[in-house]
């Protein structure tokens, strides 16, 4: 089967979870026999960088990108807003990309072009265009959502007026591009609940973000030291990302402190903003940029997650599991995980609730060790790349004989 792969910035480097989800199906897909090509836009934010390719990749890919300046038009963004269109999604397109995904459609024949995210779906016509190849676009969140609960949380009434305008404009679109489309892949059950009902007639199915196991290795049970370490890693440059720690700051961590001045909360991720930087809160480490996620997390002991906003599911999470790790979120970020409060992770929605849990595992240790060995064996079932790609496969042929 030939796929065509397109992705609305490089899958490497694996940067954050939107990369690694990527990626991860490109490789599965290669490793299960298919023929993939991936042809990605590249942003200011997301440059191609080609020493983060190993060249077995590039030539099995045929790999292939266009550069969109993304950065934001005040102009445009207007002028969306009166054309009641998404500005989030518009600035993906530009005539030198369409251009370029013509040419490759006229150039090799393809069974499916797999389009990561409606971000890439201005690019639809152009492949009905010139190519007989079914669509299936994968949904990486419920994008709209997203924009929402930031609007919801946001005090700010400039920036609370912006997220709310995206929120509708995403709205918009996600309320009618599945009709363009041939079938649909989401990441999580709770998404596809949503989609099923904008586009019930349309094929679609819930492929999660797969994992391979034998990268997230550990040699022995995780057992906690006696003041373990709190961390968090995540890309910053996600709005969810930022809202999520500053409010853990300000309202959590002083709590936490306060009952436990000797714990430590160290805090990873690309493009930390002087927001979080600059706070200087007491045994809160910032350390930025990590040269490998794994082994950050292996040195440390709980992870927290504290989402207030965001949809899908959260890579960080499900890769901390994989290794053992005690994860405590909330239940926003707990959304789409097939996970048990107390058994797989823990949900923590309040200063007193994460308090609570943090007590919890310092008193009675034993407990993380339960919780890591459940959460690990919990991905390895429900997370497994080989599992998933075949089920992914297995969708396209039944799209094929639609």
């Amino acid at each position: 089967m030939k796929i065509l792969q397109l992705c609305h910035k490089p899958p490497l480097p694996q940067v954050d979870g939107g990369c690694i989800a990527m990626h991860n199906i490109t490789q599965g897909l290669l490793n299960g026999g298919q023929d993939v090509k991936v042809l990605a836009v590249e942003t200011p934010k997301h440059p191609v960088k080609m020493e983060a390719f190993p060249v077995e990749y590039l030539r099995q890919t045929r790999f292939e990108s266009q550069f969109i300046d993304t950065t934001p038009d005040v102009r445009e963004a207007l002028k969306c807003t009166f054309r009641r269109q998404s500005y989030q999604i518009n600035r993906f397109y530009s005539k030198e990309m369409a251009a370029k995904l013509a040419q490759v459609l006229e150039s090799e024949h393809f069974d499916i072009v797999h389009i990561e995210s409606i971000y890439m779906s201005p690019y639809i016509p152009v492949v009905r265009k010139h190519s007989k190849a079914k669509i299936v676009m994968r949904m990486h969140n419920i994008e709209h959502q997203i924009w929402e609960r930031l609007s919801d949380n946001e005090r700010n009434p400039f920036r609370k007026f912006i997220y709310s305008t995206n929120a509708r404009q995403l709205r918009r679109v996600e309320e009618t591009i599945l009709n363009q489309v041939d079938g649909y892949m989401t990441i999580s059950e709770p998404d596809f609940t949503y989609f099923k009902t904008l586009a019930p007639t349309v094929p679609g199915t819930v492929i999660p973000f797969g994992i391979n196991m034998d990268d997230y290795e550990v040699e022995d049970d995780y057992i906690p030291s006696d003041e373990p370490t709190l961390f968090h890693i995540g890309s910053m440059n996600w709005s969810p990302n930022v809202e999520g720690i500053e409010w853990f700051l300000d309202e959590v961590w002083p709590t936490i402190h306060e009952k436990h001045p000797t714990l430590t909360f160290t805090l990873a991720g690309r493009s930390i903003p002087e927001s979080i930087s600059q706070r200087h809160d007491a045994n809160v480490n910032v350390v930025g940029a990590v040269p490998s996620a794994n082994e950050f997390m292996l040195e440390h002991d709980l992870m927290v997650v504290p989402l207030l906003s965001g949809s899908g599911i959260r890579v960080k999470i499900v890769e901390a599991m994989a290794l053992g790790k005690v994860v405590i979120t909330t239940s926003v970020g707990a959304e789409g995980l097939a996970v048990e409060n107390g058994k797989h992770l823990f949900i923590a929605n309040t200063p007193e609730e994460f308090l609570a849990v943090i007590d919890k595992c310092i008193v009675t240790p034993d407990i993380c060790t339960i919780i890591g060995e459940n959460a690990r064996d919990l991905i390895s079932v429900k997370h497994d790349c080989g599992i998933i790609t075949q089920k992914m496969v297995d969708f396209y042929q039944k799209i094929m004989t639609v």
